[in-house]
């Protein structure tokens, strides 16, 4: 199957088109590298240096190749800075978004997987939470997602697409080949890791107030390759499934403060934290129930353990102690 894949470059794109290409698919990776990076293409890839906004550039990708489906990973998605600059969000996410979708219309593709996020739901109404709860984003990272999705379904009743979005938690990891390296990031994986390494002086630890056993945020994790694993599998039945949302994680919360005693284990680093105000936009505690692809896919993590996701990043760090370019 050929398959375009927005964001190829990134953390989490590199990684699905790697897993795709293990399946015998074609990928046709795109990506602008304003915070992706070449070296994270896969090199059986067929990699175009575009915007998903530029309408000429995507119609020539569409022309040449004879894209089956797409995986739309291309976004700007760092919650703190949709606060303060929520416009780029809004162009991004949702406008430039509306131009790969008017480009798959004119080219007759009409099959695309979205990459979501758990922060359409803002503050949660439970503890573990569930696709049929309220949608009320605390951000406009989470608002520009939602309105997106809606506009999905719009297609799908007028234009007959296809498509599934996954709402995504909190992803880690790597894979051997692709790991996450993005500047700035306020990932909490990949800044443990720094001050690990000696970049970071210390880790802040924003927010010591919350309602929850220690004070930290509490956030579920899902590994990259469940996570990828999970893009194939709803891409083969989404003919059957159209229309669906589904939450991705593992079901079992951590702090932050739990995260970085798992990580002095495995690193052996100290890795001194210093606690800082809360971010806006953060809610307490987001854990996933992921009931529902489990129910229907039958879809479920195969490395729920935390010590797995931190070993695979640890390893991945110290093969690329300054990311993919080496600076």
């Amino acid at each position: 199957m050929n398959i375009l894949v927005t964001g190829a470059a990134g953390y989490i794109g590199s990684v699905v088109s790697e897993e795709l290409i293990k399946e015998g698919n074609l990928v046709i990776a795109v990506d602008n590298l304003t915070h992706g990076h070449r070296e994270a293409v896969a090199p059986e890839a067929i990699f175009v240096q575009a915007d998903v906004g530029n309408k000429k550039a995507m119609d020539r990708v569409f022309r040449s190749h004879q894209i089956e489906a797409v995986m739309h990973f291309a976004a700007t998605t760092v919650i703190e800075f949709s606060m303060t600059d929520p416009k780029q969000y809004f162009q991004n996410n949702v406008v430039n978004g509306i131009n790969l979708l008017n480009t798959m219309l004119k080219h007759n593709v009409r099959k695309m997987v979205f990459s979501s996020t758990a922060a359409v739901y803002g503050e949660p109404e439970a503890m573990h939470v569930s696709e049929n709860d309220s949608e009320i984003p605390m951000n406009a990272y989470g608002e520009s997602k939602l309105i997106f999705e809606r506009i999905l379904h719009w297609y799908e009743y007028a234009y007959g697409l296809r498509f599934v979005a996954l709402r995504y938690f909190n992803v880690a990891g790597a894979s051997e080949r692709y790991g996450e390296d993005h500047t700035p990031t306020t990932a909490l994986f990949p800044n443990i890791l720094k001050v690990a390494l000696n970049q970071k002086d210390y880790l802040p630890i924003f927010g010591t107030d919350y309602p929850t056993k220690d004070g930290s945020g509490i956030r579920d994790y899902i590994h990259i390759l469940d996570l990828a694993r999970a893009h194939l599998l709803v891409l083969k039945h989404i003919d059957g499934i159209s229309g669906k949302v589904y939450n991705l994680g593992n079901g079992e919360g951590y702090s932050v403060v739990e995260v970085i005693e798992k990580a002095r284990e495995i690193t052996g680093a100290k890795i001194p934290a210093v606690a800082h105000p809360r971010r806006p936009g953060e809610p307490a505690v987001l854990v996933a129930s992921s009931k529902l692809i489990n129910s229907e896919l039958g879809w479920q993590p195969q490395y729920p353990r935390l010590e797995t996701m931190l070993e695979s990043a640890w390893e991945w760090q110290m093969k690329h102690p300054h990311g993919y370019d080496g600076k």
